[in-house]
């Protein structure tokens, strides 16, 4: 059975000596109370929820699995995933970072980050009922009319409810403009909805009295194409005007998927059969409300491979130094043992500071990102909010692919740690593998991020953000360029950060002259992108840990942090170099192979 204990240091590492985060909240009015005590007092008991209720259904619920009765279209989830969700609504915890307005707490929404993190870690198909639930949440508190703020959002931060996203159609995965599902206005504004939908995570489950799915479809006049998509509430059950539940809506599971991993979730086949539903703001326009759900769940996805990383890390590391196996190449180390512990083996070491490297720079990553969330929806400078937007969504790609893409390469490592072991079921290695692998492909496959990132974020406004960026890493240079401690670290970014401009300027070119360079290149792109940002962010961590260290601070922890940073940028950071060379090898190599595709 494997264990956790949640990275409750290394959190607060990164929000209050590296970022510094209730400097940004003491600017934001409705979080200048949430000092660093509030914030770790908060988090002891989210890590406690966390490894006390949800992780032990973990491995049962994979087992198990979701069970349809196709007579009533009805869901069951494993045993103990109700219970949890109870004790998880009673607790207040879906409230965190919702609006008082609603019902909500108020909280930065870096606490509901940390917190995920570790529920991820937990149990990934667990956390996902509640987790897409608030991605619906924001849709509504910000394209929602007030009657249905009112009608829908205090249940769903209770908890009492939750919400789904229901885009895809068996015949257009990411090309939504090819779905087929229509919307037909009725004379007391709302409409009938008629389609079918698939891979619906949580898109049935008996944990809750009611769902809000939020449902894409198409107006019977729409124009062709994503141009004429809208959104629309379709609640499981009909909601009277009191807020009481009416009649059940003509919205259910026809099956469920059967999957490689996050059994424990139900992933959906919706049948919408004339299902009354109601428009979310304007008509044809259902992909800007829309983005804001994509928009959290694709920096939701990439928690939940950093959740999965630091989980698969932690057993990883409790095996290497308990497992016996061969002696050391340079010695004999546990001589009162037959053989020595395989930690002490370099590629084993290499595995584990690869996951340990790519959860921590995705930790410091992903908390940043929550602070530009928070700065970007509530800061009362414009400029500031504007900013940091900007910025968000510069970087929302890069924590969805890259965070997930690393997440595959770490899980993958610490099973292999396990050799064999972690090819067995018993050890719990292997459904991290399993679970993981999803993320690199839902809520926009990691292609599609790749594009976005250097067609629409950086080729779209001439690299202006990315410059932003590249700003950031600059300062920091010019701030440490002098400290010979600190070269290491600095070096390596300030010269990828010379090289991206051009490098990005030669992509820009070829594509303008043919599109499919920046095909043939995106992938490529966004890990050197990845690179450069967890480049940053290390840098940062080893400035304060190097800084603790001369001012006469003994804490371990600090050696821990530089030792990894020096790995990962001696080890990790290098590839950069072979996929700038393999992103200028060009499009011809990939489209000029009619003869070897045939």
């Amino acid at each position: 059975m494997p264990t956790y204990t949640p990275p409750l240091r290394d959190m607060q590492f990164v929000m209050h000596e590296v970022l510094d985060v209730t400097s940004d909240f003491k600017a934001i009015p409705k979080y200048a109370e949430a000092d660093a005590e509030t914030i770790n007092a908060v988090l002891e008991e989210a890590g406690k929820f966390a490894t006390e209720v949800t992780f032990p259904l973990n491995m049962s619920g994979d087992a198990e699995g979701c069970t349809l009765n196709k007579e009533t279209h009805a869901v069951t989830t494993p045993k103990g995933f109700k219970e949890a969700y109870h004790k998880y609504v009673e607790g207040g915890w879906p409230a965190l970072s919702c609006d008082p307005a609603y019902g909500g707490q108020g909280l930065p929404l870096v606490l509901n980050q940390c917190f995920y993190e570790m529920l991820n870690s937990a149990n990934q198909a667990w956390t996902m009922y509640p987790g897409l639930t608030h991605g619906a949440y924001a849709a509504l508190a910000e394209h929602g009319t007030e009657e249905q703020k009112q009608l829908y959002l205090h249940k769903m931060t209770s908890g009492e409810w939750t919400g789904t996203m229901c885009l895809t159609e068996a015949h257009c995965g990411t090309d939504l403009g090819l779905m087929r599902t229509k919307a037909e206005a009725q004379p007391d504004g709302s409409y009938l909805i008629t389609g079918n939908k698939i891979f619906i995570s949580a898109g049935e489950h008996d944990m809750t009295s009611n769902i809000v799915h939020l449902v894409l479809a198409r107006l019977t006049d729409a124009p062709p194409g994503i141009k004429g998509v809208s959104l629309f509430i379709v609640p499981k059950f009909n909601v009277e005007k009191d807020g009481s539940l009416g009649s059940r809506n003509s919205i259910y599971c026809g099956g469920l998927e059967h999957k490689m991993g996050i059994h424990g979730n139900a992933t959906a086949q919706i049948v919408i059969d004339g299902a009354r539903g109601y428009m979310v703001g304007q008509p044809n326009k259902g992909m800007q409300a829309m983005f804001v759900m994509m928009n959290a769940a694709r920096l939701g996805v990439g928690n939940q491979s950093l959740g999965l990383t630091e989980v698969a890390y932690q057993n990883a590391l409790a095996y290497a130094k308990d497992r016996i196996q061969m002696r050391s190449l340079s010695g004999v180390k546990a001589k009162d043992k037959p053989a020595d512990p395989i930690i002490v083996h370099p590629d084993v070491r290499k595995m584990l500071l690869t996951a340990k490297a790519y959860a921590e720079g995705g930790r410091a990553l992903a908390i940043y990102c929550s602070v530009l969330l928070d700065k970007a929806h509530n800061h009362p400078d414009e400029k500031v909010r504007k900013d940091s937007d900007e910025m968000l969504s510069l970087l929302t790609p890069i924590v969805k692919a890259f965070s997930t893409d690393n997440g595959h390469i770490a899980t993958n490592m610490c099973l292999q740690v396990f050799g064999g072991h972690g090819f067995i079921k018993e050890w719990g290695m292997e459904q991290f593998v399993r679970d993981n692998r999803i993320n690199m492909i839902y809520e926009g496959t990691n292609t599609i991020q790749s594009l976005d990132l250097l067609g629409r974020k950086i080729l779209g406004n001439n690299g202006a953000t990315l410059k932003k960026f590249g700003k950031l890493v600059a300062q920091l240079v010019e701030e440490e360029g002098v400290n010979e401690k600190m070269a290491e670290f600095i070096n390596p970014i300030a010269y990828l950060g010379d090289q991206m401009t051009k490098f990005t300027t030669e992509l820009g070119f070829k594509g303008f002259q043919n599109p499919d360079e920046v095909g043939a290149a995106a992938v490529d792109y966004l890990r050197v992108a990845g690179h450069l940002v967890h480049g940053y962010f290390w840098a940062r961590m080893a400035q304060v840990a190097l800084r603790e260290i001369a001012a006469g601070n003994t804490d371990p922890f600090y050696q821990a942090k530089l030792q990894t940073a020096r790995f990962y940028f001696a080890k990790l950071f290098p590839e950069t170099a072979t996929l700038m060379r393999t992103a200028r090898a060009g499009s011809k190599v990939l489209m000029d192979t009619d003869a070897a595709l045939a």
